[in-house]
């Protein structure tokens, strides 16, 4: 084809086109609105753009983004550069400012260049023209939905300024692999913001419009290099780029693929506030609208997760817990007993290959005899002393209520092999025929009543073996109840969430759970006394922290498949649980030896709470005013003193009803009748003789040996 005929036909096309174009807008743009807007209204009411989400710690850190297909962070103009604001213009709509909804210039040069091309290779829309088209209209091209967009171009100008229409357009634009709008690209590109930019970066992101995923820098970046030139030539044609910086833009390095960001132990903790804030009511009254909130609201979410206890925490568990193949895993929370603040969770080893979470997820697992302390508990408010005497022979026969014929038959395996003990004493050791004749003096339904006001939530079933753990509880929860005693007796429901703020950065909602009294504080006192003796001379030694008083239980499950150890300062409460999460596996032979809740859940604990304490001042457990029987109660026996003879100095006893048995082979029945007082009877007063005066002994002189020389 000859260049006069090609010029013929291209100056034809331009002029049809644009005669076409005025045309279609004036004739059909009227008809086509308004019908359209009596069925869905006013549709240049724009809703707010989408907005990532984000998580933060409690020091300010950023813990995730969340977003749904739109990754976006919207910014101010005035926020964005004007060499930015330079290149995007040049590179789409270089005449924004000086022409209408419509550049019928633009529209020209653009059929000219397409029919020179003989396809189409630059497009004639205005700024405005696209915001229409990704805000209002579908991706669909065709005659009546060109029309739409030009006559919607026209209203929303008559609406809304050049500078806001730009604003919008910068915030909306997709810049490929998921970045909405400048600043989310800035961040996924060169991990910047927006007003850092510098013109080389400015210039390659402003490449990215017309072809965001053609163009990829990380996938083709050929193809990335070569548009990135094309528009600083263009900036340079335009004279916004100088021949000087032309040549350094283009010899300026693509941005490389940002290194894989793997999921970490916290990945649990956020994965908690996700779906606590999908079932919260203030943020939406159905879960569409609360997960547009959480993914498109741009709202920033505070939460109480402590950073450096985060890490400890994890730290701790690497460090100790043996490798067994992934067969057996811990789960750690840590709550501040004063407010309910979760400051950190091990919800397993890894997320990305497991999103249970072992720390609250599910029913929990049983818990041992970490569950005694609320047995304790109720038997302290039923007015029992820490030295009354009870019997932990073993083993023992308890009849189960209810005239059920076949008892129940526990024996002592984690504690001591039992005899009579004060409640302190068995409490230390862990005995469990103890603490199963103790259940069914209080009365399991005393048990379960207690521990709900503590902080369990999960159903419990008030049966005698409920004392020795039977009943399943997430770690969170024994962190929670354990976290009451540190509290004085005060409950302090745990929460993950201090506060939400909106894009506007206004608060929706705090969460400052108001603490309830749900235990004396004498009976928390006596009962956090008596719990401190585990730590000094019982089962939990291993969790003993250095200047700390500390306060704990260990536990442990039949054939050890399940293992425990909750403790707590009076600053920070914090359980440990140990196992599989397959099931109950017992836990033999584990890195040498058989785990029980004072190995290494205890080890755990301890470092954990060693590093998570380092920089906090000391502070000891109040003691408890006023309580039956008096002080004497809570002196710390002799270490010396065995679990037979520990208390005896006490003063009087309150004997816990029930008859002692003839050996501890031989179990008596269990009967309501105390065990009779007595006393021991005066020995005769006798003196020793005096040990007769030997006569004085001297040693004869040795003679004078010769000489050998």
């Amino acid at each position: 084809m000859s260049a006069l005929r090609r010029f013929i036909l291209t100056v034809g096309a331009v002029g049809v086109g644009v005669a076409a174009a005025g045309a279609l807008i004036i004739g059909l743009g009227h008809v086509i609105f308004t019908s359209e807007m009596a069925e869905t209204g006013d549709v240049l009411d724009l809703q707010p753009l989408a907005a990532r989400s984000v998580v933060y710690a409690r020091d300010g850190s950023v813990l995730a983004v969340w977003h749904a297909e739109e990754d976006r962070v919207p910014v101010t103009l005035a926020r964005v550069p004007p060499h930015v604001v330079r290149a995007v213009l040049d590179a789409e709509d270089d005449r924004f400012f000086d022409h209408g909804a419509i550049d019928l210039r633009a529209l020209a040069r653009a059929l000219v260049v397409n029919v020179e091309s003989g396809g189409v290779s630059e497009g004639g829309s205005t700024i405005t023209q696209q915001l229409v088209k990704v805000t209002l209209l579908n991706a669909r091209q065709d005659v009546n939905r060109k029309i739409q967009e030009a006559a919607l171009a026209f209203r929303l100008e008559g609406r809304m300024s050049k500078q806001e229409i730009l604003e919008r357009y910068l915030n909306t634009v997709y810049f490929g692999n998921g970045a909405y709008g400048l600043q989310a690209a800035a961040e996924r590109y060169f991990a910047s913001d927006v007003d850092q930019l510098t013109l080389g970066q400015a210039t390659l992101l402003a490449s990215l419009i017309r072809d965001p995923v053609g163009a990829d820098p990380f996938r083709h970046p050929a193809a990335a290099h070569d548009r990135r030139n094309v528009v600083a030539d263009r900036m340079h044609d335009l004279g916004h780029m100088t021949d000087e910086q032309r040549t350094q833009v283009k010899a300026e390095t693509l941005p490389q693929p940002p290194p894989e960001d793997p999921a970490r132990a916290s990945d649990y903790f956020t994965e908690h506030v996700k779906q606590v804030l999908l079932a919260d009511t203030r943020l939406g009254a159905t879960l569409q609208e609360r997960t547009a909130a959480l993914f498109k609201g741009g709202l920033s979410i505070h939460t109480t997760l402590d950073p450096l206890d985060q890490r400890t925490a994890e730290e701790s568990v690497a460090t100790n817990l043996p490798d067994t193949g992934g067969q057996f895993n811990a789960a750690v929370v840590s709550v501040d007993p004063t407010t309910g603040a979760v400051r950190a969770l091990v919800g397993g080893p890894d997320f990305v290959q497991s999103k249970f979470n072992l720390a609250t997820d599910g029913p929990g697992r049983q818990t041992g005899s970490s569950f005694k302390t609320f047995t304790l508990i109720a038997a302290l408010e039923q007015g029992f002393s820490p030295s009354d005497s009870i019997a932990g022979y073993s083993p023992c026969s308890i009849p189960n209520p209810g005239g059920t014929p076949n008892p129940w038959t526990p024996s002592n395996v984690e504690g001591s092999a039992g005899g009579v003990l004060s409640l302190t004493d068995a409490t230390v050791q862990s005995v469990n025929c103890a603490y199963a004749r103790l259940v069914k003096i209080v009365g399991p339904d005393k048990v379960v009543e207690v521990a709900k006001r503590m902080g369990i939530t999960n159903p419990l079933a008030p049966n005698l073996a409920i004392t020795l753990g039977s009943e399943t509880v997430t770690p969170l929860q024994m962190a929670s109840a354990y976290g009451t005693l540190a509290a004085d007796g005060v409950r302090h429901t745990p929460y993950f969430i201090d506060r939400v703020a909106d894009r506007e950065g206004k608060d929706l909602f705090s969460n400052a759970p108001k603490g309830e009294r749900v235990l004396p504080a004498d009976t928390a006192r006596v009962a956090t006394q008596i719990l401190t003796q585990v730590v000094q001379r019982g089962t939990g030694r291993a969790a003993g922290l250095p200047n700390w008083q500390v306060a704990g239980k260990t536990g442990s499950t039949d054939n050890n498949t399940n293992a425990w150890f909750v403790g707590f300062t009076p600053t920070l409460a914090t359980a440990v649980w140990m196992g599989s999460p397959d099931g109950d596996v017992p836990m033999r032979n584990v890195g040498g030896i058989t785990v029980f809740g004072g190995t290494y859940p205890a080890r755990i604990w301890h470092d954990y709470m060693t590093a998570a304490l380092a920089d906090v001042q000391p502070v000891g457990f109040p003691e408890p005013e006023s309580y039956p029987g008096g002080s004497e109660y809570l002196s710390v026996p002799n270490e010396k003193s065995t679990s037979r003879d520990s208390g005896a100095d006490r003063g009087p006893r309150l004997a816990v009803p029930e008859t002692v048995p003839q050996s501890p082979l031989q179990e008596a029945p269990v009967q309501n009748v105390p065990i009779p007082q007595f006393t021991i009877p005066t020995l005769p007063q006798f003196t020793i003789p005096p040990i007769p005066t030997l006569p004085p002994f001297t040693i004869p002189e040795r003679p004078e040996r010769p000489s050998r020389d």
